[in-house]
Order: structure tokens, then sequence, then C-alpha cells
């Protein structure tokens, strides 16, 4: 029952979150770093996984003495969760060049070439067999989703685009997404069977080396600008909402891979994501219309 509702939820963080995420790089006013977002998300992750595993300690000092002996103590384990964290990372800020680049449909539907991507690096990484009819229902599977939410732009839709964005970079951006989705996906599911920590230790791991990444990657790309303008330039409620949707997201997709969910049927139940968010971004034209 737990599987079963990990992945609904999963499916519908992943469309909320596109929906928000996109509105919020696309609205008039001052616009938020994406970085420091990254950031946050992470270090929200970090902080729910160490109240955790608080209550399953008891007590803060037993859980102090659990993470010294098994992160300060064991530096060479916390080292093999640096590789997906930092693919996470980059992944997450590619997420908001995406986004920021194309509509929330266009984007969707794009990404589910992660559904190919997971399936590839399950049969290279974990010696996943897939028989050809899966194989082919894989690729049906994206032509299917893709073919559904393709259609012609008019010319509403051409006069409400906004001139600064840039389709090429965008589409880019997912089609990086997706491989690196893929293979962390694959990765962080390897690490997870091949050992008997803790699901929550593993994401206190891989959130502390993904919030020490995101800042090195937040100082690289908008270090001057954040001071000149302050950390949290640009936030406001919806922008918490997009950094605890997107902080649940790696929660659920930990919950789902410990709960030995095939890493190809992730994505394929994800896939449902874009009739979700087609038709939200439906009603929202329509509501924009009668206003």
């Amino acid at each position: 029952m737990l599987k079963q509702l990990s992945l609904v939820l999963l499916t519908l963080q992943n469309a909320l979150l596109i929906l928000v995420m996109r509105y919020t790089r696309t609205r008039k006013g001052d616009m938020y770093f994406a970085t420091t977002a990254v950031v946050l998300s992470e270090g929200l992750k970090v902080l729910t996984s160490l109240m955790i595993l608080a209550v399953q300690e008891g007590t803060f000092t037993k859980l102090m003495c659990y993470l010294r002996d098994n992160i300060w103590r064991q530096p060479l384990d916390c080292l093999k969760v640096s590789v997906p964290a930092f693919i996470y990372t980059l992944q997450n800020n590619l997420l908001y060049i995406a986004l920021s680049n194309l509509d929330a449909a266009t984007f969707q539907v794009s990404y589910q070439l992660k559904i190919l991507t997971t399936a590839l690096f399950s049969v290279l990484m974990l010696k996943k067999k897939l028989s050809p009819q899966q194989w082919s229902s894989l690729v049906i599977l994206f032509v299917g989703v893709a073919l559904v939410q393709f259609r012609p732009e008019d010319s509403k839709s051409s006069k409400t685009a906004t001139t600064d964005q840039r389709p090429s970079v965008g589409l880019f951006a997912v089609i990086l997404s997706c491989f690196m989705s893929g293979f962390a996906g694959v990765y962080f599911e390897k690490i997870l069977k091949g050992t008997k920590q803790s699901l929550w230790l593993r994401n206190v791991q891989l959130g502390s080396m993904s919030v020490i990444i995101g800042l090195i990657t937040m100082e690289i790309k908008d270090g001057p600008k954040i001071q000149e303008r302050g950390f949290f330039f640009g936030y406001d409620y919806v922008v918490w909402i997009v950094i605890v949707f997107q902080s649940l997201g790696g929660l659920l997709v930990a919950v789902v891979v410990n709960k030995k969910v095939s890493p190809v049927s992730r994505p394929v139940v994800c896939g449902h994501e874009p009739n979700l968010v087609a038709h939200s971004s439906a009603l929202k034209q329509e509501w924009q219309a009668c206003s």
C-alpha cells in the first residue's frame, strides 16, 4: 500500500512542482536566484531526514552518536554519495533553466526522455534484463505521451510567449537533465541495495553533499549578484512552495527506491504527469481569457 501511495504522491509532486516552478520563472517582478532555491531545498531535505532519524534513535545524544559513527568516522562511505549529489545538484539547476525557456507542457513532454535513459542505465549498471516487449512499450509510451501533448502553436500562444525565452537552450537543458536523472537515480539505488545503512542516513549524506556542491555552484554562478542583492532576493511564499515541493520530491524518490520499485517503473508512472500539466495549463489559459 505504501509503495503505491508513494508513486501516486511522487507523480502529483512532479506535476505540481513543474507548474509552480514555471510560474515563478516567468512572472513579472524580481527574479530569485535559482541556485539559492536549490541549496535551500537540499537543506530542507537534510533537516527532515535528521528529524526522522532523531525519532528513530529516541534521544538527541543517540542521534549524535549515530551520526558520528556513520558519517564522521566513515568519510569514504560518504564519498559514495558525492557522485549522485553532484549530478542531482546540477540537474536541479538545469530544471530551472529549462522551465525558464519552455512552457510547462512542452517541458514535461520532453522530460519523458528520462524513461528511456533510466531503462538504459538500469540495464548497464544494475544488469536488469528487459524483454523486447518492454523496450517496445517504453518507446511507445514515450512517443504516445509526446503525440498526445503535441499541438501546433497558434497565434494566441505565440503572442503570449515571452520574447526572452530560448527554446533551444531549454530543450538542451531538458535532454541533459534526463540523462543525469537516469544515471543518478540508478546509481543511488545501487548504493542503497549494496549497503545496510538507513535510508534516512543516506538522505542526510546525499543532502549534505548536495548542499556543499550547491553552495559552490551558487558562488560561481551568482556570487557577486547575491552579495549585492541578498540571498533571499525575489523570494515570496510561492518560491517557498517550490522549495518545499522540490525537497519533498527528493524524499519521495528515496522512499520509492527503498520500497524496491523498479527504476523503470518510477518514470513510467510519472509519465502521466504531462496530462496533469497540460490540463492545468489549459485551465490557466481559460481563466486568463475570462478575466
